[in-house]
Formats: C-alpha cells, sequence, structure tokens
C-alpha cells in the first residue's frame, strides 16, 4: 500500500503515527522472534493476534502455578513451569506486537479479551 503513495503522503503518514512498535525493549530471548513480526504481512499479523493457546496448555500452566503456590513442584515441574511460563511470555508478547504493528499500519485492533 505504501508504494502507491506518493512521499508527502508516507512522510505525513509517519509522523501523524509515529513510529512502528520497537521491540528492541524486550527481553533477549524474545527479540528475534519479535522483529520477525515486522516482516509478515497484514494477514499473517491478524492470525497472530486472533490466536490463542490451547486449552490443554492453559490449563497444565494453570495446574503447575497452582502447585507451584503450594511449594509441591518436582525439580521437572519446576523446568516444565519456567518453560510454559517462558512460552505464554512469547506467545502474550507476538500477540501483543503483531496488534502494535497492525495499528501502526492504519488499522483498528480491538482491545484484547480476557480469558
Amino acid at each position: 500500500r505504501a508504494a502507491a503513495r506518493t512521499f508527502p503522503a508516507i512522510v505525513v503518514r509517519a509522523v501523524r503515527a509515529g513510529s512502528p512498535p520497537d521491540w528492541s525493549q524486550a527481553p533477549a530471548a524474545f527479540q528475534a522472534d519479535l522483529a520477525a513480526l515486522d516482516r509478515l504481512d497484514d494477514d499473517a499479523l491478524w492470525r497472530i493476534v486472533r490466536s490463542q493457546r490451547s486449552e490443554a496448555d492453559a490449563a497444565r500452566l494453570q495446574e503447575l502455578l497452582e502447585k507451584n503456590a503450594d511449594d509441591a513442584l518436582t525439580a521437572g515441574e519446576h523446568l516444565e513451569l519456567d518453560a510454559q511460563v517462558a512460552e505464554a511470555d512469547r506467545f502474550m508478547l507476538c500477540k501483543a506486537h503483531a496488534a502494535g504493528l497492525l495499528q501502526w499500519r492504519g488499522h483498528a485492533v480491538p482491545p484484547f479479551e480476557r480469558p
């Protein structure tokens, strides 16, 4: 779409919209995933924004968090919890970054629903 606009129109849009979302302030472990989103087309970004974690993943994370609160996790479950939390964080950061990119590109993105 930008190629069809004049240079002054692109500059005006950039000034009004500001810069695209900045992934460089995210934790280093997530920066590559977020940077890759910058190259995706709008349809791919919408799929990410609308995606949800599986019910099984959400239930397992909740189970591990409850066991952790009760100080009842095994060593293996501690590792699994760490991995589950990192994946949940990556998932939400990607959704938020994709939404920010879509907004920057001029789309109206509704707020995320709480589970």
